[in-house]
C-alpha cells in the first residue's frame, strides 16, 4: 500500500478527514520552518540570496502544479481571497455588466462580486442541481456577461465542474473565465491551460497541505493589463532593487500583485509540502485519492439510512464527500464524530469528509465502522 506515514505522524487515534478546510502538514515542511526558523535566530538575514533562491523553487513548483507558462504569470498573494479581489476590483466595470456564479460558492467566491453592486454590475447565480451544470452555466449568458467565476470543485457538495468545456465556452462568448482552485489543486491535476482561463486562485493551506497566510495567483499574460492596481510598494515594481530610481512603473510580470515583502516564512513550509506531491506526482496523488473517497462513498451507502449528497461518478468528484445519516442531525452527527476523533465538518447539506492521497487504510475502515454503530441507533 502505498502511503506516507513517515511524513504524517499524526497522533494516535486521530482519524483526519479535513483536508477540504485545513490540512496537516508534513514532516518535511515543519522541519523547513524549523530550520528557516533557526537561521534567523543564529544568523539573521545573512542568508536572504538563498532564501531568494528557495522561493524561486516554490514559484516553479507552482507553475508545474498549474501547468502555468511561466513563473512570470503567477504571483504568490495572502490568500484566495485577496486574489478574487484583485479580479474584481481590477476590471474596468460597466454598469449592466454581469458576472455568472454558481449557488453554491463558498463565500469568497460570491461576497467578492456582490460587492460590485455600486458599480452597477448583476451577479447571477445559476442552480448546479441538474444533469448538466455546465450546460445550465453557459446557458446564462447574455450579451452582457463578463466574467464566469466558478469554483473547480464545490465546497459544500464535492461537485466537480468540467473546466475545459468552461474554457471553451467563455472563450466562444468573449467572455472572462475565472477559477477557484482551492478545491481542486493539490488534490487533482490542474491545468491552466487546458482550461483557457484568465484566472486561477487558491491557497495553499487545503491539499497542497501548506500553511495558511500564502497562495497562488495564476493571471494570464494576455490579460494582465486589464487589471487596475490598489497596491503598490516597493516589490511590486518593474526594476524593484534599484531602491534610488525616481521612475517607476509596475512589473510586467504578475509579481504586479505582490506589493511588499515575501511572507518567506509561508514559502519555506509550502515549497516542501508541494515537493512532496512532486515526488508523488499529481496523477497517482488524484488516483489514490479517489481510492479513498470511494471506499467511504461504498461503505456509507451501504448504511441504512444514508444519503450521499455528493456525485456518485468519480469524473464529477475530488476529495469531498458529503452525507448525512436518519436519526441524526447534522450537528449531532458531527459532535460525534468529533469526540471520536474523526475530523471532518459540517457543511451544507450534511457532513463532509475529505481524505488525501496519503489517508491510511486504517482511518478510512474505523471511521467506516464508527459509522455503522452510529446508523443502527
Amino acid at each position: 500500500m502505498y502511503v506516507f506515514h513517515d511524513e504524517f505522524p499524526l497522533e494516535n487515534g486521530l482519524r483526519y478527514l479535513n483536508h477540504a478546510a485545513v490540512a496537516p502538514w508534513p514532516k518535511r515542511s515543519a522541519e523547513a520552518v524549523r530550520r528557516f526558523s533557526e537561521a534567523n535566530v543564529t544568523s539573521g538575514a545573512r542568508d536572504y540570496p538563498d532564501w531568494l533562491k528557495l522561493e524561486r523553487s516554490l514559484r516553479e513548483r507552482l507553475v508545474r502544479l498549474m501547468n502555468a507558462p511561466s513563473t512570470g504569470d503567477i504571483a504568490l498573494v495572502k490568500n484566495t481571497s485577496e486574489a478574487l479581489s484583485f479580479v474584481a476590483f481590477g476590471l474596468d466595470w460597466r454598469a449592466g455588466d454581469q458576472v455568472i456564479i454558481s449557488d453554491e460558492e463558498f463565500p469568497s467566491n460570491r461576497i467578492v462580486w456582490l460587492a460590485l453592486a455600486a458599480q452597477g454590475v448583476e451577479v447571477i447565480e445559476v442552480n448546479l442541481k441538474g444533469d448538466d451544470p455546465e450546460a445550465a452555466l453557459l446557458a446564462a449568458f447574455t450579451p452582457r456577461t463578463r466574467l464566469l467565476s466558478i469554483s473547480a470543485v464545490q465546497f459544500a457538495s464535492g461537485l466537480r465542474l468540467d473546466l475545459p468545456r468552461l474554457g471553451r465556452g467563455c472563450r466562444q462568448h468573449g467572455v472572462l473565465f475565472c477559477i477557484d482552485a482551492i478545491q481542486q489543486l493539490g488534490a487533482l491535476p490542474f491545468d491552466v491551460q487546458a482550461y483557457d482561463c484568465d484566472f486561477a486562485m487558491a491557497d495553499g493551506h487545503k491539499w497542497m497541505l501548506g500553511p495558511e497566510g500564502l497562495a497562488v495567483f495564476y493571471c494570464r499574460s494576455a490579460v494582465r493589463d486589464q487589471l487596475k492596481l490598489h497596491e503598490y510598494g516597493w516589490h511590486m515594481l518593474e526594476h524593484a532593487g534599484d531602491y534610488t530610481r525616481q521612475d517607476w512603473q509596475p512589473a510586467r510580470s504578475a509579481r504586479r500583485f505582490e506589493c511588499g515583502s515575501p511572507n518567506m516564512l509561508g514559502a519555506f513550509a509550502l515549497e516542501a509540502s508541494l515537493s512532496l506531491l512532486e515526488e508523488v506526482g499529481m496523477e497517482r496523488v488524484g488516483a489514490l485519492l479517489e481510492e479513498r473517497v470511494q471506499r467511504l462513498d461504498d461503505g456509507i451507502r451501504a448504511l441504512p439510512g444514508a444519503v450521499i449528497h455528493s456525485p456518485l461518478d468519480s469524473a464529477r468528484r475530488a476529495g469531498i464527500l458529503n452525507f448525512s445519516l436518519a436519526g441524526w442531525d447534522n450537528p449531532a452527527l458531527y459532535q460525534r464524530l468529533r469526540e471520536e476523533q474523526v475530523i471532518c465538518v459540517q457543511r451544507g447539506p450534511g457532513v463532509r469528509l475529505s481524505p488525501h492521497f496519503y489517508t491510511s487504510e486504517q482511518v478510512i475502515e474505523e471511521t467506516l465502522g464508527l459509522l455503522t454503530q452510529l446508523a443502527k441507533g
